[in-house]
């Protein structure tokens, strides 16, 4: 799709969740409605907003943010002060619900005052992420359109959808909480069951903190039922049974960067793409990328367990350690187990890296993010789930898709060094494995041709917003 020419009804304001795995897909997304001809405002938190800056102006392409001048980044604020912990997520929830709608309604206000009857500086559509589908309760209100983005799976936006139901049925409770150990989520068949003991907010903090993340997720999926458009960074051909169930959400992915697009304006982190050079100095499929996205935390002796499974592959790897990745670092120094074979950096470009041809496996905490891009890239994954939706989509990958393996902890809750190296081995000796990453690989490509599904919902989504 090229460029077209300016028209009414321009200007769209694009509404993240705070954290970095969401950040990133409603980037790539503005950068499609921005080479469109639409002005895009990006809102991000205050305290999101300062990182984003500072990592831009770090970056080594930050001088050439592309698209820059059909998207502006602005921010409001997220309710919480400079000392608060933003990885707790019932903290920020609820800071979020107290302050971010009337924010957010004070914004479009302002945005809409100052246009002067000049229908392209007027925001008409607010397309927010759905863990902030409440901000379709302020569009509404404000008789602006609304659409819901979905950057995770769709069958996790179709739970969510199916909450009342679950009460319904006795699986959980009003609060969320699993009324019987054995309930498992089973809508269809080629859609994960989903043990309730992993729901996305069974496996975050206290009970406290899951009840209150729990009532979050109620609210937004309830308010996202007021959206025009359910929009969804997925492919029909990887999640059909879940996108037969809710027809009306509409795949528009793998959103993808392009090769040339240069610093997208969405990194809470610097990229160091050194890490690129060094890949170029590897063999073929022999470069293990371990990554375990922006919120995983690990303890001293986890770390130090994976450092030296690594080692004992004996293989080339690529290992991400982000600040604060480590919970109260002592003697966890890993370049210490570099010797000759390995670099560890502290974020990278992640596509880059996974289309490198180095690339043989994806050591991972099964984000959706990650899960799309290695998918993508034909890649087999090693799936270390964190938390939230991360659990379900490692059973997309092993149990649906079967194109990766699951890392099986000790008595004492610890992924070992022999089981890192073990599950390496097996992983990349396994052809099956390999031949069905690549089937996918196909199938999601092909879906982002010029005449796939994705790009065909994309472009009707794109006519209704210049209706």
């Amino acid at each position: 799709m090229g460029r077209t020419s300016a028209c009414t009804s321009h200007h769209v304001l694009v509404i993240p969740f705070p954290a970095q795995g969401h950040v990133n897909p409603l980037m790539l997304f503005s950068h499609k409605l921005a080479l469109q001809g639409f002005k895009v405002s990006f809102l991000n938190t205050d305290f999101n907003h300062e990182r984003v800056l500072s990592a831009i102006a770090l970056s080594d392409s930050g001088k050439s943010f592309i698209g820059s001048q059909n998207i502006s980044l602005v921010s409001i604020p997220d309710g919480l002060g400079p000392e608060d912990d933003r990885t707790d997520m019932a903290l920020l929830c609820e800071a979020i619900l107290n302050t971010m709608p009337a924010k957010l309604e004070e914004l479009l206000t302002n945005f809409n005052a100052l246009s002067d009857g000049d229908d392209e500086k007027k925001i008409t559509c607010v397309i927010a992420d759905g863990n902030m589908g409440w901000a379709m309760e302020v569009a509404r209100k404000m008789r602006i359109g609304g659409a819901v983005f979905w950057p995770a799976a769709a069958a996790t936006f179709v739970m969510v959808l199916n909450i009342q139901r679950m009460i319904d049925q006795g699986i959980i409770d009003s609060n969320g909480f699993q009324t019987n150990k054995k309930q498992t989520l089973h809508l269809s068949q080629g859609f994960p069951a989903m043990d309730a003991s992993n729901f996305p907010w069974s496996c975050i903090g206290d009970s406290t903190s899951q009840k209150i993340i729990f009532h979050y997720i109620k609210r937004f999926a309830e308010a996202s039922k007021l959206a025009d458009w359910w929009l969804c960074n997925t492919v029909y051909d990887v999640e059909p049974a879940a996108i037969s169930l809710y027809p009306r959400i509409l795949p528009i992915g793998p959103l993808l960067a392009s090769q040339s697009l240069g610093e997208l304006g969405a990194q809470f982190w610097a990229e160091d793409h050194s890490c690129l050079t060094w890949l170029d100095k590897q063999q073929p499929s022999s470069v293990i990328y371990v990554s375990f996205g922006s919120l995983t935390i690990h303890d001293e002796t986890q770390f130090n367990e994976l450092a030296l499974g690594l080692e004992l592959t004996g293989r080339p790897f690529l290992w991400v350690v982000r600040p604060g990745m480590i919970k109260s670092p002592r003697n966890s120094n890993p370049n210490r187990f570099l010797k000759s074979r390995g670099k560890i950096v502290s974020w990278v470009p992640q596509q880059k890296v996974l289309s490198h041809p180095a690339i043989a496996c994806f050591v991972s905490h099964c984000g959706w993010n990650s899960t799309l891009e290695g998918l993508s890239n034909g890649l087999p994954f090693l799936c270390w789930p964190y938390f939230a939706d991360q659990f379900f989509n490692m059973s997309y990958i092993c149990d649906i898709w079967k194109v990766g393996l699951e890392f099986e902890r000790n008595e004492n809750g610890i992924i070992s060094s022999q089981e890192v190296k073990k599950k390496v081995e097996q992983v990349l000796g396994d052809e099956n494995i390999r031949k069905r990453s690549l089937q996918l690989k196909e199938l999601a490509m092909k879906n982002i041709a010029e005449d796939g599904q994705s790009s065909k919902n994309l472009n009707d989504f794109i006519k209704w917003l210049k209706a």
